[in-house]
């Protein structure tokens, strides 16, 4: 007789390995989306600022490259092919390292955060649709608010100063690594509209060299960044958008371990490289894609214009709802079940929280309205309008539930035996209770030397000391 097959905790304790990657990954990913954040509050400024803003289209537009190998290009255009393409390196290596070690590798639990990402991005989309078909505005822009930017989500997190448990901060990271993989294919499918074949040949013959020098066990980084620099110029002019270059070269690293290794290459690449993604070449990318005219007027186009409300309510509205809504579905129609400690209504604020769209919003608003720059601007600035806007809602949401994640909070760090391991990883351990009996007795013994020292003053106050009959009363 078999025994009965309990139903799958969504949103249920890490285990150590995992919740100790997620830390670190998004203690670095935070410290980078304050950066994004500064940068983008500075392309405002300086866009914005009648003396600055003739010097920030110059520095945007000032071009520069080798023209002979279709390189010469605008300093925005570098942010946004060049740098990118490392931020999409980073994304490839933190998929690859998901569906081998992570929430993705067991199909069961990677249904979770797959089904919430994917209607978190078809919803938006529907709501882009809908709105601008009802208007009379464009089309091109429908893959605008499907992204989540991770890094601004975080920061939100920082400067409110919130306490997400560990499983939701799992499941925000995991839902924008699956976004981002589906932004990639978006990318790669709807924006590429001609392709040079003998380019493109070149570098699929690159990541094939790329591919056999890291079987081959080939180490240094004076072979893999030429190379990568090879791979990303023969796939920009191949016509298909040269982040997926970094993409592909951060799928094809190992990211699990084999005997005698502490960490993966995946990961001590990845751990090398996130610093120089979040804290350069996706701020610098915002510095010169966030600086659109602000004015009482532009302000109020977002919200009257198809396009923009479009894209608005795409990332306020089809966002949550899209994220929230598959989260439902999966544990309705599924085993999994939410976790005893969390509520539905915490994870509405992690899926208003993920309408934060930023870096591959712009991007696509690039992409989708090239050659309408007056456009471009608009959608960029209902990039940011609807983000600002997802990024109060979920302060005040986040706020609200701050009492109760900071008790879950403190219950994953709680560490009373003194181990360096979290006490809710050592309950089946026998020697972790003792260890912790060990030190609840020595807290006895420590009070009960109190106790019989302040009784001992006690008695030493009464004049005679106690129990001396017939010297008098005390």
């Amino acid at each position: 007789m078999t025994a009965p097959r309990t139903p799958r905790k969504a949103f249920g304790r890490l285990s150590l390995p995992e919740r100790n990657y997620v830390a670190e990954a998004l203690r670095t990913e935070t410290v980078g989306g304050v950066l994004l954040l500064v940068a983008a509050i500075a392309a405002l400024v300086w866009a914005n600022i009648p003396a600055l803003s003739d010097s920030y289209e110059s520095v945007s537009d000032f071009h520069f490259g080798i023209g002979s190998l279709g390189l010469d290009l605008s300093v925005a255009h570098w942010a946004a092919d060049g740098l990118l393409a490392i931020f999409f390196f980073v994304a490839g290596i933190e998929l690859k390292r998901e569906l081998v070690a992570g929430d993705l590798k067991d199909p069961k639990a990677a249904a979770l955060p797959v089904v919430a990402a994917l209607c978190g991005m078809a919803v938006p989309a529907l709501v882009y649709t809908v709105t601008n078909a009802a208007g009379g505005g464009s089309l091109a822009g429908w893959a605008v608010p499907t992204a989540t930017d991770i890094a601004f989500a975080l920061a939100v997190l920082a400067v409110i100063g919130t306490s997400l448990p560990s499983s939701l901060r799992a499941f925000l990271l995991t839902l924008a690594v699956v976004d981002d993989l589906f932004a990639i294919l978006i990318i790669a499918v709807f924006f590429t509209d001609s392709l040079n074949f003998a380019a493109l040949g070149g570098a699929v013959v690159g990541l094939a060299v790329f591919w056999l020098l890291l079987r081959k066990g080939v180490r240094g980084w004076y072979v893999y960044v030429p190379l990568g620099l090879v791979v990303w110029g023969l796939m920009y002019n191949s016509g298909v958008h040269a982040t997926i270059a970094g993409v592909a070269m951060g799928l094809m690293l190992r990211c699990h371990t084999r005997e005698g290794e502490r960490h993966s290459p995946g990961e001590h690449i990845e751990h090398l490289v996130r610093p120089l993604s979040a804290g350069l070449a996706v701020p610098l990318f915002a510095l010169f894609s966030a600086g659109v005219s602000i004015s009482g007027g532009a302000l109020a186009d977002v919200f009257t214009k198809p396009e923009t409300l479009g894209v608005v309510l795409g990332l306020v509205v089809g966002k949550t709802l899209g994220i929230f809504g598959g989260t439902w579905l999966t544990a309705r129609f599924t085993r999994a079940s939410l976790s005893d400690d969390l509520e539905w209504a915490d994870v509405f604020a992690v899926a208003t929280l993920a309408g934060i769209g930023f870096t591959v919003s712009l991007l696509i608003g690039e992409l989708a309205f090239e050659g309408d720059a007056a456009l471009t601007d608009e959608v960029k600035a209902a990039v940011l309008t609807g983000s600002v806007v997802a990024a109060l809602l979920a302060t005040v949401l986040l706020k609200i539930r701050n009492a109760k994640y900071r008790k879950l909070t403190e219950a994953e760090e709680r560490d009373e035996d003194l181990s360096g391991v979290p006490d809710i990883y050592e309950e089946d351990d026998p020697a972790y209770h003792l260890r912790v009996a060990a030190v609840y007795e020595k807290k006895a013994a420590e009070h009960r030397r109190i106790a019989e020292e302040m009784e001992a003053a006690r008695l030493a106050e009464v004049p005679g000391g106690a129990g001396d009959e017939g010297d008098g009363p005390a």
